[in-house]
């Protein structure tokens, strides 16, 4: 301590600039940390070293020390870390000679760098149930825990309240054997789609959480130009973790193909090979880092463009919204827009049909172009239901310059139901003229109508004083029934005006005749002719309505109401014993027999009119 006692001021006023820049003060007793003037404390007592090992969920971790010995304040370099690398690497080797190789870097081991990084997948096992008679199995839903930091694994059962069914960690923690050898399951193992056993149980992954992070991409290939080729869709993954690529193969239902789930397994893709590494037998050995220029990388991936792996070139149209966001954070591409890849169909073609040969029908003519095996064209149902059994029916005269036809007369039937017309001509005694069925049922096309596109008549054009054209022959509609009269009435809105005022004309001139008319004096002189019409009309009738041959009854049924056995009934008990029999009075030729049986105030001849309906 003597050597501490003659320490002056004046002493250390001695120490020059020079001296001063590499004398450090001791910091204790103010003395130079010099060789021989630095001591230690013979005061101090704690010499312990602070703790720097430790354990963190149940590993060693090493900490750094926050005081020196006996917890003395510990000095920093107070240099940067670029300073101090500059230090390490500068070689002076005139003065020092060569310079030592800088220290690795610092080795960081996987239980620190994985430490707390899992990777969950969603998975479910089929559970034998044999002693129920209800269910034969079941289905259960687990969770796989795979944890970075040792490779073990977990599987824990989510626990269901009531279920009756131990649940909850079904196997713990722990590295897991996936075959015989002694190989253990890894993450590259792990995948939505595949099937992983452990201890005998069979696991079917189908999910995993947004962590287990894969780019997805949407791609197809075109093979359309090669025969037999097509135009095949394909999902392309790309695994972050170790820029490993894997192509799954997109299966509809019913294409023809075994449902085989991948084209290439998850390995990492070359993209340009060396010079010399072109014939490297890749089918046998697998490719190093020796033969790879370059390998492909997600930049690579791009939304729109084609890619060639394999030697087949797929072209991405479409990705998954994480792979957007991804490529939007990490390469500031804003948007990927989904190219559409779908191939439109050509427009049809135009199928013409052959000119019409004039047999038949138009329409089942063409169902010989549509089908080998032609079928009946479709029919409205509903309309046949609605107007099932209404015929309307007009009397017509044939226009002809023949003066024989001017004499002919012509019933039109036009079936509501079928719109269909048919034309009856009554036969006429001594006429010359055989009578009977002038046209069958069919439809009829208008004049100066296409043949691709042909109208055809319809109620509309049948009216009193309407010229109908049928297959060569000008007719002009005469006179109506009274059903048409009702049916035109209520139908107003598809007749024209001239059709309706025909109506009307017909009614009044109807109202005239009606009327009772004074005898005339040359009575007995018209009251043979009228015989002969009467025998010509009651034949027309009796081949026209052949169904009604209810003579029997109908003459039964006058008689009874004419007791005095006159042959004649008044006006309201004749059409009272024809509305029971269901006799069609509206018809034209019904009317007409009618009229000419009349006799004198409202009295009818029945006689005669019972023999129109004899069979």
């Amino acid at each position: 301590m003597l050597f501490v006692a003659r320490v002056t001021p004046a002493a250390e006023g001695n120490r020059g600039g020079g001296c001063r820049a590499a004398m450090v003060t001791n910091p204790v007793h103010g003395l130079p940390f010099l060789p021989g003037s630095s001591f230690t404390d013979s005061t101090k007592t704690a010499f312990h070293r602070s703790q720097t090992l430790g354990y963190r969920n149940g590993y060693a971790v090493v900490r750094r020390p926050t005081v020196g010995i006996g917890g003395d304040r510990l000095h920093y370099n107070q240099l940067s870390q670029a300073e101090l690398d500059e230090l390490a690497n500068k070689a002076p080797i005139l003065t020092y000679g060569p310079p030592k190789q800088a220290p690795p870097a610092e080795f960081v081991p996987a239980h620190v760098a994985f430490d707390k990084k899992v990777l969950k997948f969603s998975a479910y096992f089929q559970e034998d149930v044999p002693i129920s008679s209800e269910e034969h199995y079941r289905i259960r839903h687990v969770n796989m825990y795979y944890y970075l930091e040792d490779d073990s694994m977990s599987v824990i059962e989510p626990v269901v309240e009531n279920s009756g069914i131990p649940q909850g960690k079904l196997v713990k923690r722990q590295r897991l054997a996936k075959n015989n050898v002694g190989d253990h399951y890894h993450w590259k193992d792990l995948n939505r789609g595949i099937d992983i056993t452990i201890y005998g149980k069979t696991f079917r992954i189908v999910d995993c959480d947004r962590f287990t992070q894969v780019l997805r991409f949407y791609a197809i290939w075109d093979d359309t130009d090669s025969l037999f080729g097509e135009c095949r869709q394909y999902i392309i993954h790309y695994y972050l973790m170790d820029d490993t690529v894997e192509i799954r193969e997109v299966h509809e239902r019913n294409n023809g193909r075994d449902p085989f789930p991948l084209l290439m397994n998850r390995q990492r893709m070359p993209k340009i090979l060396v010079e010399n590494a072109k014939n490297f037998p890749q089918c046998v050995l697998e490719i190093s880092d020796q033969e790879v220029l370059e390998w492909y990388t997600a930049k690579d991936f791009i939304v729109g463009k084609p890619l060639t792996i394999l030697g087949r070139t797929f072209f991405i149209y479409d990705c998954d919204p994480f792979t957007r966001r991804y490529y939007r954070d990490k390469f500031g591409m804003p948007d990927l827009p989904r190219v559409d890849v779908s191939k439109h169909e050509p427009p049809p073609v135009k199928q013409e049909l052959p000119p019409y040969n004039g047999y038949g029908l138009i329409e089942d003519s063409a169902q010989n172009c549509f089908a080998l095996i032609p079928k009946a064209p479709r029919k409205d149902v509903i309309k046949m239901l609605v107007n099932d059994n209404k015929v309307l029916r007009f009397l017509a005269a044939l226009e002809s310059p023949i003066p024989e036809d001017k004499d002919r007369r012509f019933i039109f039937s036009y079936f509501l139901a079928t719109d269909m017309i048919s034309i009856f001509e009554p036969p006429v005694r001594n006429s010359g003229i055989i009578g009977g069925k002038f046209l069958g049922r069919t439809k009829v096309v208008k004049p100066f109508s296409s043949v691709d596109n042909p109208i055809y008549y319809g109620p509309s054009d049948f009216f009193i004083g309407a010229v109908i054209e049928v297959f060569g022959h000008r007719f002009v509609i005469l006179d109506t029934d009274e059903y048409v009269l009702k049916y035109m009435e209520s139908n107003a809105s598809q007749y024209s005006p001239e059709a309706l005022a025909s109506i009307k004309n017909r009614i009044q001139k109807q109202d005239v005749q009606e009327a009772p008319a004074p005898e005339s004096e040359n009575q007995q002189a018209t009251e043979e002719p009228k015989e002969q019409d009467l025998e010509t009309l009651i034949d027309t009738i009796q081949m026209h309505l052949k169904d009604h041959s209810c003579q029997d009854n109908l003459r039964e049924t006058f008689q009874i109401y004419d007791k005095e056995g006159s042959g004649y009934v008044d006006k309201e008990t004749f059409f009272k014993v024809c509305d029971t029999l269901n006799i069609p009075v509206n018809d034209s030729l019904i009317k007409e027999l009618i009229r000419m049986c009349t006799q004198g105030e409202g009295r009818i001849n029945y006689y005669n009119f019972v023999r129109a309906f004899s069979n």
